[in-house]
Formats: C-alpha cells, sequence, structure tokens
C-alpha cells in the first residue's frame, strides 16, 4: 500500500496506488457511503489496455500478420485485460484532486505504447481519462476501456438500455450475438436483477448506466456502445465496464472498435462517474 495517493474534495474521496494505475477507493462524503467495491481485488477500478478483456486463442491477425499475445501473469491462457492493470505507473502530478500517472510498456507482439491516466474530481463527479500513443515502428492494434466495481447490495437497482449481446460461452469467450434481451439480461428498468453469475458484454449502450440504492444515486457515463457486465451470487459488487471494443473484437469481422495506431498516433478514452442523491 505504500505510495497511495488520497485525494478529496467536498464530495468525493478517492485512493490511488500506481501499483496497476488504480483506485482503492471511491467514496461519497455527503452521503457517507461506498461508491465503489473497495473490498474488490485487485482493486476497486482499473484500466483496462493494451485490450479489454479476452482474445480467442490468444492471438489474432493484423494485415496477414499473425499477432500472439503475451502470457499474463495472472490467467494461464489469455492476455487479460492487457497489462495496464498489472504494471507500476509513475506519479507525474499531483494536487488535492488530481493526479496524473504514466506508463511505458513494449512487447514483442507489437505493442509498445505510452500510456498517460488522469483521474480528477470535479465537484460530485470523478473523470477518469487514458491516453495512449504508439511507439513502434510498426503499426499495431489497440484498444482501451475501465473496469469498475460498484458497490452493489440487497436494495440496489441498475438501469441502462442495448440493443444486444454476447451470451457467455466456454473459456468466458462470446458466444453468438443476441438481438433479443433475454429476461436475466433486460435492466431497460430499474432491477436488483438475478442473484447469479453473469458475465456478459452488451451493444449498443446508450453510454449510461445508473445504480439507485434509495439514497443515492450513481451515474456511470461513457462515449461507447459496448458495455462488459459482471456479477457473482451472493457478493455487494456490480461490474460495469465501459471499453472500447467489444470481447473478443481481434477476432470478429471487421474487428470492431479497435484502432491500429501508427509511430506517433495516439487514441483516448474516458469515463464519469457521478454521485447525486437518489430521486424521491
Amino acid at each position: 500500500m505504500d505510495g497511495v495517493l488520497q485525494l478529496e474534495n467536498a464530495h468525493l474521496r478517492m485512493r490511488v496506488d500506481p501499483q496497476g494505475g488504480a483506485l482503492k477507493q471511491l467514496f461519497s462524503l455527503p452521503f457517507q457511503r461506498p461508491v465503489l467495491y473497495d473490498a474488490a481485488e485487485p482493486a476497486a477500478l482499473f484500466p483496462m489496455l493494451p485490450l479489454a478483456n479476452r482474445v480467442a486463442e490468444n492471438r489474432f491477425w493484423l494485415q496477414g500478420r499473425e499477432i500472439a499475445l503475451p502470457q499474463s501473469p495472472v490467467d494461464a491462457d489469455f492476455y487479460l485485460h492487457g497489462d495496464g492493470w498489472l504494471k507500476r505507473w509513475q506519479v507525474v502530478t499531483q494536487t488535492d484532486s488530481r493526479c496524473e500517472l504514466q506508463l511505458r510498456s513494449q512487447h514483442p507482439c507489437g505493442f509498445d505504447y505510452l500510456a498517460r491516466l488522469y483521474y480528477q474530481l470535479q465537484d460530485n463527479a470523478l473523470h477518469a481519462t487514458l491516453h495512449l500513443t504508439h511507439c513502434g515502428a510498426t503499426p499495431m492494434l489497440y484498444g482501451l476501456g475501465f473496469h469498475p466495481w460498484f458497490h452493489f447490495a440487497a436494495h440496489s437497482r441498475v438501469q441502462f438500455s442495448a440493443s444486444g449481446y454476447w451470451p457467455e460461452g466456454e473459456q468466458h469467450l462470446p458466444q453468438a450475438w443476441q438481438p433479443q434481451l433475454s429476461d436475466a439480461t433486460d435492466f431497460s428498468h430499474p432491477t436488483y436483477g438475478r442473484d447469479e453469475w453473469l458475465n456478459v458484454c452488451y451493444s449498443g449502450w446508450s453510454g449510461r448506466a445508473q445504480i439507485d440504492n434509495d439514497v443515492m444515486c450513481v451515474t456511470l457515463l461513457a462515449q461507447t456502445p459496448w458495455l462488459m457486465l459482471f456479477r457473482m451470487s451472493g457478493q455487494p459488487f456490480l461490474c460495469l465496464e465501459p471499453q472500447s471494443h467489444p470481447v473478443n473484437a481481434h477476432r470478429q469481422p471487421g474487428q470492431p472498435g479497435l484502432v491500429l495506431l501508427r509511430k506517433g498516433e495516439e487514441t483516448r478514452f474516458e469515463m464519469t462517474i457521478v454521485v447525486t442523491a437518489s430521486p424521491e
């Protein structure tokens, strides 16, 4: 826990760990309640880069080249969520309510990047921004995202809209896309949902999701049509993970949402979490 930064304003307190560029805590001061599930491992929120989630067989093809992804120290089969959440970031700047972190990473497969991560508390909102610049001579394909674990107790309700989803298959990889949401995956109206394992990726997400617990309302905002949802039976958390591409996009036709960067080109991803009083 050495080196953890504590930042706060009149509304929110957050603890930022350079290890993984992660948030260990996001806490509402007016409501005296946790926004994120701070018992999550390895952290309550972490960045996903240079890709989000998993790629089938841990490999893909780019411009006729087969790209074998690195082995992950935490997953035997996949380069799970990339490496940004596993490495130690350098603290570049810090104020009472804002910090900038930086990470340089290179892999033989072609990932060669400089990432900058910004966390800022502004009034009742957390703004998280991830910048990635490709530094290699050979173009490479990139994806970004954030993985927040929201506090989600038995009296909580979540609501968001989506046009379809990919059911979970073997090795947590997606099955064929479905244009009709099932009862278990439909959160178009506020609901706690089913207390069971759910690990699916949504398409056509509106970019807005709300969690309400009768006292506090937490709104997630991101400009992307893809949202990952993960929950486990009996656990007081709900992961809503905005990402720039769907799961296994590297192996889908057109590689949706991924961006090919040449040396010096960059991509970015932003997410905002707003905390307000629950509507009466």
